[in-house]
């Protein structure tokens, strides 16, 4: 194993790394880096360089996927991957998803060129947020073969579409076949952070992950009559907004009476968005999660009942369409013990939990067994530029996945592993 002054160094780096990418970005003064923008080129290239001195050949895929492969014992051995996404939301931290990526390219360095029994490839996904399209994880879509001609025709705000965007960033849409999972693969790795204040709370550095919350998003549209605001009586009024206010404290109210569920309105707009008209539109958004995906659907339902219930009464009409529909998710039982083996190794406690925030390992898991581990989030704080990591923690986390990568490298159950992708 790596020195304990080694790990500190290499845990610095990456926290260093992490603040470096967060520089390049679409927004002066902070960090917004969408799905195939040109500072993504940017990133792609500073990752290159660090990937390349670690000993693996990088290339980037027809979904704009980095991914960089550092060879096993023999040219036919299986592939674990370890990645996470380099898309971020707008106004961003500098830790989410490129921490996982990062991490990755540590651990390589850590190896110092020792070859295991299977490949490693590190993967930064192109699009996990879905911001740009609207649509989440068109990166690791692409290594499931789940980038059809409905989502490749997604436009953004500028009209262009994803295929569009795919061959400005001088990529080929007809090679995303090649983008896909290819022989045996034996599992994936995320390693991210929390986004949630529960491992603070516990005093924990790191976590388990045990499954990944269903999630639904819906985008609902009340339609009234718009009209002065002075001269119609209060009871002639067909009020769009109020009716969407009145749903959204329903969306609140639902959410705190179905125990584990969260549920956000994090979208409103509202026409002719005038301070003396009555807003005869609404259009609101509705972001829902669980961890059971019947608990999750039974209440997008009842949601929209209530919807109709209100613009009924109101004089309103109502009309809802799906934008996602994410099954719960179960992580990888063998990885999830290993993961708890290596994190005791480290000197802590395995805490199991359930990812509330969607993650590319939701989508690598229809095809190939995946696990994550969680790191604190001083403050639960994510999505914004007070996101921070303990150096410690990154410490710990890297000491972690070289117990799991030294665990894998000595497991017959593991490398016996029959999954092809």
């Amino acid at each position: 194993m790596i020195r304990p002054t080694a790990l500190t160094s290499l845990a610095d780096e990456a926290v260093a790394r992490c603040v470096r990418l967060a520089r390049l970005s679409e927004e002066a003064g902070g960090t917004c880096r969408s799905f195939l923008s040109a500072p993504m080129k940017d990133c792609h290239r500073e990752l290159s360089e660090w990937l390349t001195a670690a000993g693996a050949t990088v290339g980037v895929d027809a979904a704009g996927n980095l991914r960089a492969l550092y060879a096993g014992t023999s040219s036919s051995a299986p592939g674990l991957l370890i990645g996470s996404h380099l898309d971020t939301v707008p106004n961003a931290g500098a830790y989410d998803g490129v921490l996982g990526v990062v991490l990755g390219v540590a651990l390589l360095q850590s190896l110092d060129g020792r070859r295991l029994p299977f490949s490693i490839e590190i993967i930064g996904f192109s699009d996990e947020e879905g911001v740009r399209f609207g649509t989440p994880f068109i990166g690791s879509r692409a290594l499931v073969g789940r980038l059809d001609d409905a989502l490749l025709s997604c436009r953004d705000a500028t009209g262009t579409t994803v295929r569009e965007a795919l061959v400005a960033f001088g990529l080929r849409p007809a090679e995303l076949p090649r983008a896909a999972l290819s022989g045996k693969v034996l599992g994936y790795l995320e390693f991210h952070i929390e986004q949630g204040p529960v491992l603070e709370s516990l005093g924990r550095p790191l976590g388990v992950v045990e499954g990944i919350a269903a999630q639904i998003r819906m985008q609902f549209e009340f339609s009234g009559r718009t009209n002065h605001a002075g001269t119609t009586p209060m009871h002639l009024r067909h009020d769009a907004v109020a009716g969407a206010a009145e749903w959204i404290l329903a969306v609140e109210s639902m959410a705190r009476s179905q125990p584990g569920s969260v549920a956000t309105v994090g979208q409103v707009e509202a026409k002719p968005g005038a301070i003396n008209a009555i807003s005869g539109f609404a259009r609101v958004s509705l972001d829902l999660r669980h961890s059971s995906q019947e608990i999750c659907a039974s209440v997008a339902g009842e949601l929209a009942r209530q919807a109709e219930e209100i613009a009924g009464r109101r004089g309103l009409r109502v009309k809802r369409c799906e934008l996602l529909r994410q099954n719960a998710v179960k992580m990888d039982a063998f990885l999830i013990h290993e993961i708890e083996a290596a994190v005791r190794k480290v000197g802590c406690e395995p805490h199991r939990m359930v990812s509330g925030a969607g993650h590319d390992a939701m989508i690598l898991a229809e095809k190939v067994p995946s696990a994550m581990i969680f790191l604190r989030s001083p403050g639960g704080v994510s999505h914004d530029p007070a996101e921070s990591v303990n150096v410690d923690d990154v410490t710990k986390a890297l000491e972690c996945g070289l117990h799991l990568l030294q665990q894998l490298a000595e497991s017959s159950e593991f490398q016996g592993r029959t999954c092809r992708a």
